[in-house]
This record gives structure tokens, sequence and C-alpha cells, in this order.
């Protein structure tokens, strides 16, 4: 429990850790935000597969059971849909392109409805990464689980630091900035001990778990990540970077595993 305890929080600091880089640095540039963001995809597209989607597979299917098969299909679609729902309610990264600066100084005040949108849209998305987190540890394998936290840490910290800028140009505090984003960092820590005691209460779901969980991940990935370090002219660059970090999750699982 301790150590699902600091993951969670190690999680959602990774948002508040983000946050304080983008106080820090308010004009990084779309190059290195997509190639941060580019690797921290292709550590959680490993983490994914081999620490959610495989694992669920090995669980749900029991000598050749076509259930379990259907199981960890069904879960993957379910973990997309329910993501697609909330992405019908409130939109996501690439959905911020529409804010613009007014003067050079202040930005419109229908933008501002827009930025408090966004972040209130991180911190939705951030509850089903959360409980990903939370279901890895139900896997029983602790190697597997924090490889996953930590494929989404590092997709929270480039997170945290885009929420910096356009609230600070909307006019928003750096006290009230500074707090939206330490909740959307909360929210993440919450969802993780749900994941995890949702998996205690009760093993018979941990193959759906481990695949709705996946398929929120996959979601996240090529909904949201792809198309935001596409979208800049760094396409090629974050390519190779997802690639890197894909490839480095899998050294990391042969070495632990």
């Amino acid at each position: 429990m301790t150590m699902v305890l600091l993951t969670a929080i190690g999680v959602g600091g990774a948002t508040i850790f983000g946050a304080l880089v983008g106080f820090i640095f308010k004009n990084i540039s779309h190059k290195f935000s997509d190639i941060v963001l580019s690797f921290a995809a292709g550590v959680m597209l490993a983490a994914a597969i081999l620490g959610l989607i495989l694992p669920s597979l090995d669980y749900g299917t029991v000598n050749g059971s076509i259930y379990g098969l259907a199981m960890t299909v069904g879960g993957i679609f379910v973990g997309a849909l329910a993501l697609n729902f909330i992405d019908k309610l409130v939109p996501h990264l690439h959905k911020l392109a529409g804010v613009s600066v007014d003067d050079g100084n202040h930005v419109a005040e229908s933008n501002v409805s827009k930025v408090i949108l966004f972040v209130t849209a991180i911190a939705i998305h951030n509850l089903p990464e959360g409980i990903a987190a939370g279901v890895g540890f139900g896997s029983g394998d602790t190697s597997q689980a924090l490889t996953i936290a930590a494929g989404i840490a590092l997709q929270n910290i480039p997170e945290g630091m885009v929420i910096i800028g356009p609230m600070l140009s909307a006019g928003i505090s750096p006290l009230r900035t500074f707090i939206c984003a330490m909740i959307t960092g909360l929210v993440e820590v919450a969802g993780t001990l749900i994941g995890y005691f949702a998996i205690s209460v009760s093993t018979a779901i941990l193959p759906f778990a481990l695949a709705f969980a996946g398929g929120t991940m996959l979601y996240v990935i090529s909904d949201e990540m792809i198309p935001e370090t596409h979208a800049h002219g760094s396409e090629r660059g974050a390519t190779y970077s997802l690639l890197v970090g894909f490839c480095l999750m899998l050294v990391f699982d042969i070495m632990l595993g």
C-alpha cells in the first residue's frame, strides 16, 4: 500500500512539477514540448501493451478460452469509448488552439472560459489515467506497475507545463493558476487509489480492468498526444522521440523481467 500511495503522489506530483517548470519557462518552444510529449507517448504505448493489455490476456485467457480474449478486446474498446464520451463533454490538449491573445496583453473574455474548460478537461482526463496506474498494481507485477506510472507521469510533466501560459495570459493570478494545476494532479492521485482499491475488492474484474486501462491509454496516445506533437512542424523529431520512448521501455521490461 505504501508503494501505491507513493506512486500516486508521484504521478500526480508530475503535473505539479510540470506547472512549476511552466512558471519558470513561460515561453517553452513547441518543438521542445512536442519532443518531450512524444517521448512520453512512446513510454505510455509500451506500458499500455506490455503492462496492461498483455497481462490482461494472460489473466483472462485460461487454456485458450475465447472468453478471456473477448474480455480483453471488449475492455480496450470500452476504455476508449469512455474517453471518447468524455471528449464529447470537454475538449483536451489539441482543442486549446482556439485560444487567442488580444492586444498582446489580454485574452478575450470568451477565451478565459476556454482556458478554464481546458484545465477542467485535463483534470477529467487525469482520472482514468490515474486509474490505469492503480490498476497496474492489481496485477501484482510491481515493476510493470511502476513502468505504467512512469509513462503517465512523463506525460503529465509537459501537460502541467502547457497549463500555465494560457492561464496567466487570461489574467488569472499566479496563485490561482498553481492551485488549478495542483487540483489536476490531485485528481490523478485519487484515480490511482480508486484503481488500486477496485482491483483489491474484486480480482475477478482484473482482466477487464487491465484492458480498460490499456484502452484509455491507447486512446489518449492516438487522439491526444500524437496529433498534438505533429501539429507544429516537428513531426519527424516527434516520431523518433516516440520510438526512443517505446524502445527504452522494451529494454527496461527485459532487464526488469
